[in-house]
């Protein structure tokens, strides 16, 4: 365990208060008018970094409790997490196992010098290896796993990807880090080609769409492989990306509001649809579609929501779904024009959003703090803005 007893646990309680603190302001204006807001999120402090990091910490070789979710094809498929999957066997389940290693990359480049680092890169040298990721790779080529952890898992491979290949070239960082970076990239390179393969094969197949608010929804995934395809170059993938995301969405309209969220989304589909457009489509283009698309005002249905309490049920999704919605309206605020004046209602409302989902980051609840850290260091470092 990396928290250090009931002070460490409540020195990450206090920082994710201070956190909700800073973000929930701009309550809503009357009549449906936006309050002045700043629209500058808050930046990332050093206190933040080191909870975040101290979740992922707790999770990235911690091997149960385990969700495993695999086709068998017979008894010899069967095995250990470890095992199985050498390198993400930790965090509960595969794609947060990579999201943990991906939280821990961005926060020790971002903060060399804090108390984490050290054990952050500790913990990225002991798993990212060439032996680790061949066993991965041996596991995900097996009869029956083309469609494993597709497309989540594979999205937030490649932003980890992404963030070992920004830092590798960070003139910033020290050589070291540099150094270390592109040797964990050059690991994990076969498991990223192979999910690269496997991503485009399966999205140039799709001609539908998937609208949930869970791990199978599209449009989140697709704009993580697309932040991840202008970070490396991939203009291939972008290009793919581009005309899937005319089939898919390009004529969408009056997109349902009023039905979100469903009772355990992390997701919206709706604002994740838009903010996929919004890395697509040119700015004034993008503007007219999201004319068609989101209602104005927004409806009082994207507004933070209660959260029941269940250690083994899957309502603590709505904590994430507070932080995600946050940073895709923050997204779509960005890829607006200026003088639009959806921009700082919608800047309020995620700031309202943001609130609740870092009030929701337990570290007592490990159900929770297994993944909530990751969707709180995307949305405290805007990696969905700033590229």
């Amino acid at each position: 365990m990396v928290h250090d007893g009931p002070r460490q646990r409540f020195a990450v309680l206090a920082l994710v208060a201070g956190l909700a603190a800073a973000c929930g302001n701009g309550d809503p204006a009357p009549s449906g008018e936006a309050a002045p807001v700043d629209l500058t999120p808050p930046a990332l402090e050093e206190a933040g970094a080191v909870a975040f990091a101290a979740l992922a910490l707790d999770c990235v070789t911690k091997e149960y409790p385990y969700g495993l979710r695999v086709r068998l094809e017979s008894a010899d498929d069967l095995g250990l997490p470890r095992d199985l999957t050498p390198v993400f066997y930790g965090c509960y389940d595969w794609h947060s196992a990579v999201h943990g290693h991906w939280l821990l990359a961005r926060l020790t480049r971002r903060f060399p010098g804090a108390d984490f680092a050290a054990k952050a890169r500790e913990a990225l040298d002991h798993n990212l290896t060439g032996k680790r990721v061949a066993g991965e790779l041996d596991f995900v080529s097996k009869k029956g796993r083309r469609g494993f952890e597709r497309p989540y898992g594979l999205a937030w491979l490649l932003q980890l990807d992404a963030e070992l290949a920004e830092w590798a070239a960070d003139a910033a960082s020290s050589e070291d880090d540099r150094g270390r970076a592109a040797r964990w990239r050059e690991a994990l390179a076969p498991l990223t080609t192979n999910a690269v393969e496997r991503l485009k094969e399966f999205l140039e197949k799709l001609e539908h769409p998937v609208r949930v608010g869970e791990h199978k929804q599209t449009a989140f995934s697709v704009g993580l492989i697309h932040d991840w395809a202008v970070s490396v170059g991939d203009q291939a993938m972008q290009d793919l990306l581009a005309a899937r995301a005319r089939v898919w969405y390009g004529g969408d309209r009056d997109c349902p509001v009023d039905y979100e969220p469903s009772g355990q989304d992390f997701l919206s589909p709706c604002l994740a649809e838009a903010d996929f457009m919004r890395r697509v489509l040119p700015p004034g283009e993008f503007a007219t579609w999201l004319d068609g698309f989101l209602p104005r005002p927004l409806p009082e249905t994207l507004e933070p929501v209660d959260v029941p309490f269940d250690e083994e049920d899957a309502f603590g999704h709505l904590h994430g779904l507070h932080l995600s919605r946050a940073w895709m309206l923050q997204g779509i605020v960005s890829a607006l024009p200026d003088d639009d004046n959806r921009r700082a209602p919608m800047a309020a409302l995620a700031a309202r959003n943001a609130g609740a989902g870092f009030a929701g980051v337990d570290p007592n609840n490990y159900i929770g703090s297994h993944w909530l850290g990751s969707f709180a260091t995307y949305l405290a470092t805007q990696r969905g803005v700033r590229q």
